[in-house]
């Protein structure tokens, strides 16, 4: 077996992870899921066809959000297991909590030995999600990068009391007309994420060492305000949003 193929398709971003039978990366690639994953599958399918790793010739697990939306994956792993899997590759070490925020669901897992003893998963509202971050950043009309760039850089303590979107727009509109900087503001937004997320882990029994995937690790801001809450370093791979994909890789290419 020279390659192995794993897709992992989100609510918000599907991921594709190619593996050498080395454990070396292929092919990585991510693009906005759409209004339907069938649609989405089928363009990850050619993407692999046009750079030579077709699911016809090579292994392919399938999971996410959209997992039952890939006809031509041989198998479909829940995203929970996979993250696990991935996460452990990444790191290094089977004996982790991860901490998954993606585009509308937080999850914290539990790793033992290299399986998911625990979990716990936030997925009834998009709060402290990347869809949360991605509507507060349009209402204080910044883009992402910048977004998190100037939640680094406050001065001022402000407590955001709501993190349902549509209240804590609200909120953030009322802190604007109250002159507010956006600075102030976006870190009261990232110390609630970070709270809100920390009491999971904890929930979880958490313990170090914690690693984040999910694209929210992007997020300066973000990481700097959970490392606070939680005491310990964060473990953040170069491509933290693509653990998911990258742990159904593996089991496309160990046949597990």
């Amino acid at each position: 077996m020279d390659y192995a193929i794993g897709i992992d398709i989100g609510s918000t971003c599907a991921k594709t992870a190619v593996l050498a039978a080395d454990g070396s990366f292929a092919l990585l690639s991510a693009r906005s899921t759409g209004w339907s994953s069938v649609d989405t599958a089928e363009s990850i399918r050619a993407e692999l066809e046009a750079t030579h790793f077709s699911p016809e010739t090579y292994p392919c697990v399938a999971t996410g959000y959209g997992r039952v939306a890939v006809p031509y994956a041989g198998k479909s792993v829940t995203e929970i297991t996979c993250h696990a899997r991935g996460a452990c590759f990444l790191h290094g070490r089977d004996d982790l909590l991860v901490i998954d925020i993606g585009g509308q669901d937080t999850k914290v897992i539990g790793v033992s030995g290299g399986a998911v003893q625990d979990f716990l998963m936030n997925d009834k509202c998009s709060a402290g999600t990347g869809r949360f971050l991605e509507m507060m950043a349009r209402t204080l009309e910044l883009d992402m990068e910048e977004m998190s760039r100037r939640g680094l850089t406050w001065e001022k303590e402000l407590t955001i009391s709501s993190m349902c979107t549509v209240f804590a727009e609200s909120e953030v509109i009322s802190l604007i007309a109250d002159n507010h900087t956006d600075s102030d503001i976006i870190h009261g937004l990232n110390q609630s994420i970070a709270g809100k997320t920390a009491a999971m882990a904890a929930r979880a029994k958490g313990q170090p060492p914690y690693m984040m995937t999910g694209g929210v690790a992007r997020n300066r801001g973000v990481v700097q305000a959970l490392e606070e809450k939680l005491g310990a370093k964060l473990f953040i791979s170069e491509n933290p949003d693509l653990c998911g994909a990258l742990g159904a890789a593996l089991f496309a290419l160990h046949g597990d």
